[in-house]
C-alpha cells in the first residue's frame, strides 16, 4: 500500500464498502467537504435528507431537492447509496400530529409515504433502513404511533411495501445500542426472528455503533454479527463514530486519537473475520458531527478526518487494516 492510496482505493480492492453519512449543506457550498468525500468514501448515506420530516415540510407535500443533490453526487462519483430512514418515531413533519389520524389513515399516510420514496429512487439507491430504532433500550418495543396502532407487524408492513416499490434493493432493520451482546441485541435479534418467521423481506440489520458512553467489547460485537448472519441476514456497520467521556480519556488530542483509531482498527478486523463488508462513519470531518450538539460532555472529534479536513490516526488505522489484515 502507497502512501498516497485513498482509503476508498484500499476498500475496494478488499471489495469492501467504506462510508460517510452526507449532508446536502455541505455538499453545495465546501469544495474540501466534495473533495474529501469523492476521494475517501465509496458509500454514501443520507444523513438527513431522507429522513420523513425533512422530506415532508408540508401536507401533501415532499421536498426531494436535498436527497436528490446527495444521491445525484454519490452517483456521479461512482458510490454506492443508503437511504435513510422510511419510519421512524422521530424527525416526523411538525404537521404531523399523531391524534389526527384513524389506523385507517395512518396506514395509508405510511403506505404513500414509503412507496413515494422507495418508489422515487428504486434504480438509484442500493439499500434503504426502513425502519429505524423500533426496539427501547430495556429491550421493549418502542412506544410509538405505529407500535401503538399496529403492534409490531407495523414493521412487516413497512417492508412490504419498500419492496412492493423497490425489489432489487436491500432492506434493512436499523438501531443503536446494540453492537454487542446485550439485552437490546437479544430483543432485535427475536424481533428480526419473528419478521422471518412471518415472511417478511428484510435482508440485514445496521449496526449503528455509536461507541460513545460505553464501548462494545469486541469479541461480543463478534459473537453478535455471527449470530444475526445465520439467521441469513447481512449485517452492516452503519452509523460509527468514536467518542470519550472526560474521565475516559487518555488525556491529551494526540493520546485520544491514537486510542481512537485502535477501536477503529478492532471494529474493522471484526468486520473483515466475520464477513461484514460495509463500515459507515456518520460524518465526513469532526466538524460536521452531531455529537458537539448533543452531548457536552463527550469529546468532539469523532470521525476519520479533523476539523481541519486532515485525516488522523482512525483513517490510517482502517486503512492500513484493510490493506494488511489477514485473519
Amino acid at each position: 500500500m502507497a502512501d498516497n492510496d485513498r482509503l476508498r482505493d484500499v476498500a475496494e480492492d478488499r471489495d469492501f464498502e467504506i462510508g460517510a453519512a452526507v449532508a446536502a449543506q455541505p455538499l453545495r457550498t465546501d469544495p474540501a467537504y466534495k473533495k474529501i468525500l469523492r476521494n475517501e468514501f465509496n458509500y454514501v448515506t443520507a444523513e438527513n435528507a431522507l429522513k420523513m420530516g425533512p422530506l415532508r415540510p408540508d401536507p401533501g407535500v415532499y421536498d426531494f431537492n436535498d436527497a436528490d443533490a446527495v444521491v445525484d453526487y454519490a452517483r456521479a462519483h461512482d458510490q454506492s447509496v443508503r437511504a435513510h430512514t422510511l419510519v421512524w418515531h422521530n424527525q416526523t413533519p411538525e404537521w404531523f400530529q399523531e391524534w389526527d389520524y384513524t389506523p385507517e389513515q395512518l396506514e395509508e399516510f405510511t403506505r404513500e409515504h414509503v412507496h413515494t420514496a422507495a418508489g422515487r429512487y428504486r434504480d438509484t439507491v442500493d439499500t434503504w433502513d426502513v425502519v429505524n430504532e423500533a426496539v427501547a433500550d430495556d429491550g421493549t418495543m418502542r412506544e410509538n404511533l405505529w407500535y401503538e396502532t399496529f403492534g409490531e407487524e407495523y414493521l412487516d408492513d413497512a417492508f412490504r411495501w419498500a419492496n412492493e416499490v423497490a425489489p432489487d434493493t436491500d432492506l434493512y432493520y436499523n438501531d443503536y445500542g446494540a453492537d454487542g451482546v446485550n439485552v437490546k441485541s437479544d430483543a432485535i435479534y427475536d424481533l428480526v426472528e419473528r419478521m422471518l418467521d412471518r415472511g417478511v423481506p428484510i435482508d440485514g440489520v445496521g449496526l449503528q455503533m455509536h461507541a460513545l458512553h460505553e464501548k462494545p467489547g469486541i469479541d461480543s460485537v463478534a459473537e453478535n454479527i455471527r449470530r444475526f448472519k445465520d439467521l441469513g441476514l447481512d449485517v452492516e456497520i452503519t452509523e460509527m463514530d468514536v467518542a470519550y467521556l472526560p474521565g475516559d480519556d487518555p488525556g491529551d488530542q494526540e493520546a485520544r486519537w491514537e486510542k481512537q483509531a485502535e477501536f477503529y482498527r478492532d471494529i474493522t478486523e471484526v468486520c473483515l473475520d466475520e464477513g461484514v463488508d460495509t463500515m459507515i462513519v456518520w460524518g465526513v470531518r469532526d466538524s460536521d458531527s452531531w455529537i458537539p450538539n448533543w452531548f457536552e460532555n463527550l469529546t468532539g472529534d469523532p470521525l476519520l478526518f479533523d476539523s481541519g479536513n486532515d485525516p488522523k490516526p482512525a483513517y490510517d488505522a482502517i486503512k492500513d487494516t484493510l490493506a494488511n489484515y489477514e485473519a
